[in-house]
């Protein structure tokens, strides 16, 4: 029954992440004669790019290649979509805006964290634990399954409602995560086409499909996909199962041993960058490559308030979505990645002395408090997958009581409750106020188009909003980007409508400066007339 028990920890991971492993530690090296550093850009300071700085710098050191990398971030901070705030502006209050956990097997991050010796929790550990029941699941109208924090009462619920379905789920997520896995190792890894990569370890019959059909295709009952599966792709990445591609549903469900980083995950992309001795450039925008006649690169950018600048490289990496980055290119690229949509999320953090109102969620009785971490899914009957809307009668994708903090001013000292809402709207006061189980006497004015901050002070005492597009919509797909989109030109884009996780970005990062370094290696070889290294795309041809 362990494995079942294991099962139910899917429950700490509400947030945006997922999976992966790390297998071959690194490539094998040739000594460099090179005396001239190889120079690398990289546009984007998020976990894809910090991640191939760190990879590269760990190959050239350990070859004794002399390298320069130059690392460029339009945003004022490092982390893209990793990044804290805090709550009443308080240090000592930080919380994750966008990517919160990661899990075991996210072996880049976890080995990352040991090396960069960073102090690693459990994702649960603030959570205030003053009810029994951690997670509900809404569907607009009741709770449709409740979680509570014993382990054994959860296991018999499970069997009783859903029959083999929990156990069938689980055979299937490890099926599944394990043909992804052997992407890490060689002699998949690296690997220079995904689209080649996915086929040979048997995935592309779970990316052509969407979840729902997925799922019943492997006997797990409509009533555990919709209730449970469906709730983890529902808070992780805002679509139902009829939308998203079985792959990325499967992703959703390994979720044993989640963590987060103190004081933010953020920084384990900033101790990437400082290990790999970057020259860090934030505030600097990317504008233009243009190629020149010796097939170097020459990078414009412009730095926030200055004029443009221009600086040579042998190799650019583009470490984010390209349809996002507004670079132009001279000549175009050999291989342009499509432009895919992503999913807009609003995110509201906020505090308050309210706990969430049982009321709002039809519960009875003197005693009833609604779970302290609340999934949403759509009522049975109801299919809006396809719908890019499809958040149904519950009007949000979750509401997570993150811990609580102590009003700074108070008197007497006063708790508060840290909340995060995930949504695809902009909450309006009207929702705050239901979910807070406020009066009438505390409406803001024409509270329907009011937003939270139209509240009182006494109700919701801190709040931050923040508009994300942290994902793609995973429509079933069968192809996917090229890591090499012109010769010298670098992409790690194309993991995203693959697999769309902190894990991954990071995992494409190493696998691009693996295949730079393997490059290096062919030229260095091929002048001085050794046997070149087998092509790492040849090597992937099926």
């Amino acid at each position: 029954m362990a494995f079942i028990v294991n099962f139910l920890l899917w429950i700490w991971t509400i947030a945006l992440c997922c999976i992966p492993h790390t297998g071959a530690d690194e490539l094998s090296h040739t000594q460099s004669s090179d005396v001239v550093p190889k120079r690398v850009a990289i546009i984007g300071a998020g976990a894809a790019g910090s991640s191939a700085a760190y990879s590269l710098r760990k190959y050239a050191d350990t070859s004794s290649t002399p390298i320069e990398i130059t690392v460029f971030e339009r945003a004022p901070y490092i982390g893209g979509r990793s990044t804290t705030v805090n709550v009443f502006d308080d240090a000592a209050y930080p919380v994750e805006l966008g990517a919160s956990i990661f899990v075991e097997i996210n072996y880049n991050l976890m080995n990352a964290s040991r090396e960069l010796g960073l102090l690693v929790s459990s994702a649960s550990h603030a959570r205030p634990k003053e009810t029994d029941d951690s997670l509900g699941i809404w569907d607009g109208n009741e709770f449709v399954f409740v979680l509570q924090n014993t382990n054994w009462w959860n296991l018999g619920k499970l069997l009783w409602r859903y029959g083999w379905a929990p156990i069938r789920t689980q055979s299937l997520m490890k099926k599944t995560v394990g043909k992804f896995l052997r992407l890490y190792e060689e002699p998949m890894f690296p690997f220079r086409s995904l689209t080649a990569a996915a086929a040979a370890v048997g995935l592309l019959d779970a990316t052509s499909t969407p979840g729902s059909v997925f799922l019943t295709e492997n006997n797990i009952s409509p009533d555990f996909s919709r209730e449970i599966i469906q709730a983890s792709t529902r808070v992780n990445y805002g679509q139902n199962l009829g939308l998203i591609h079985g792959l990325e549903s499967m992703v959703c469900m390994a979720t044993d041993g989640a963590v987060a980083i103190k004081g933010g995950n953020w920084q384990i992309f900033h101790g990437m960058l400082k290990s790999a001795r970057a020259d860090i450039r934030l505030n600097h925008t990317a504008t233009s490559v243009q190629r020149n006649r010796d097939n170097t690169l020459t990078l414009t950018t412009k730095p926030n308030g200055s004029k443009k600048e221009k600086q040579v490289f042998d190799e650019v990496v583009i470490a984010g979505p390209l349809q996002d980055a507004g670079l132009t290119f001279t000549p175009s690229v050999e291989k342009q990645p499509d432009e895919i949509p992503y999913v807009t999320l609003h995110v509201t953090l906020f505090s308050s002395p309210h706990k969430i109102s049982p009321r709002f969620f039809n519960l009875k009785g003197a005693n009833a408090q609604p779970p302290e971490t609340i999934l949403t899914s759509l009522p049975k009957g109801l299919d809006t997958g396809s719908d890019k809307a499809g958040v149904g009668p519950a009007g949000f994708w979750s509401i997570s009581t993150l811990r609580t903090v102590d009003h700074p001013h108070a008197s007497p000292a006063e708790k508060h409750y840290v909340y995060k809402v995930f949504s695809p709207e902009r909450l309006n006061a009207d929702f705050v106020k239901g979910i807070l189980g406020l009066d009438d006497t505390s409406d803001a004015k024409d509270s329907v188009n009011s937003t939270i901050g139209d509240l009182p002070k006494q109700d919701v005492s801190w709040y931050h909003e923040k508009i994300w597009q942290p994902y793609p919509f995973l429509y079933p797909r069968v192809t996917f980007e090229e890591s090499l989109l012109s010769p010298n030109i670098w992409y790690t884009g194309g993991i995203e409508s693959f697999i769309s996780t902190m894990e991954t970005s990071a995992l494409m990062g190493k696998n691009v400066a693996a295949l730079m370094f393997q490059s290096w290696q062919n030229q260095h070889e091929t002048t001085v007339g050794d046997d070149p290294v087998v092509d790492p795309e040849a090597r992937m041809e099926l």
